[in-house]
C-alpha cells in the first residue's frame, strides 16, 4: 500500500484514509485487539474481527487520516476530525497511535498539531473538542501541551478493570491555537 502525503510535518505525514485496503484492515484489527492501545478509548470491550473491521472502516465519516512516519513510510496510527459541523464551525478530534513501540515519542502531539492546523486554517473551524479518560495521563498531557482546556467532566462514566473513571471533555478555539507553540 502506498500512502499520500496530504499533510506533512517534521517527522510524519497524514495520508487520506482508505477503508478498502486489506493491509489497513489487518492493522486496524491488530490495534483494536491490543489492550494497551484499545484501553485508552473503550475499544477493549469489543470483539474485533477482520470482517467487522471492514464494515466499521467503511462507516467512518469526517476527515480521517493515517499517521505515517516520513523516514520509512511506517503506518503507526490514525487521526480524525469527525462530527464536523461547518455551520457552527466545530468538530471532534480522535487519535490513536496503534503501534505501541511508538507511544511516548511525540508522534501523537505532532499529528494532532497538524490536524488542528488543518481544521482551523483550511476548514475554517473555530472549536475542536475531544474526550479522554482520566487514566490516560499521556493523552491528557499531550492535549494540554497543544492548548486544550478542560470544559467538563462526566463522573465515573467509564468502567475498566473493575474500576470507574471520569471522562474528561476538552476543547481548543482557533484563536488559542498556535501551530508553532509546541516544543519537543
Amino acid at each position: 500500500m502506498g500512502y499520500f502525503r496530504k499533510i506533512t510535518g517534521e517527522h510524519l505525514y497524514l495520508s487520506p484514509f482508505d477503508a478498502e485496503d486489506t493491509e489497513i484492515q489487518f492493522k486496524w484489527a491488530k490495534w483494536m485487539n491490543d489492550r494497551d492501545v484499545s484501553d485508552t478509548f473503550d475499544g477493549h470491550k469489543n470483539h474485533t474481527s477482520l470482517s467487522n473491521v471492514k464494515i466499521s472502516l467503511q462507516e467512518l465519516t469526517g476527515y480521517r487520516y493515517f499517521i505515517v512516519l516520513s523516514e520509512d513510510d511506517t503506518l503507526i496510527g490514525q487521526i480524525s476530525l469527525h462530527n464536523v459541523d461547518h455551520l457552527h464551525r466545530n468538530a471532534f478530534l480522535g487519535i490513536m497511535i496503534g503501534e505501541v513501540e511508538y507511544h511516548g515519542k511525540g508522534y501523537g502531539t505532532e499529528a494532532a498539531q497538524l490536524v488542528l492546523d488543518y481544521g482551523f486554517n483550511t476548514l475554517n473551524l473555530n472549536n475542536i473538542a475531544l474526550s479522554v479518560h482520566e487514566d490516560n495521563h499521556a493523552g491528557i498531557a499531550c492535549y494540554k501541551k497543544l492548548g486544550f482546556k478542560e470544559y467538563g467532566r462526566r463522573r465515573e462514566a467509564f468502567f475498566k478493570n473493575g474500576k470507574f473513571y471520569d471522562v474528561i471533555y476538552m476543547d481548543i478555539l482557533a484563536r488559542e491555537f498556535n501551530k508553532y507553540s509546541v516544543k519537543e
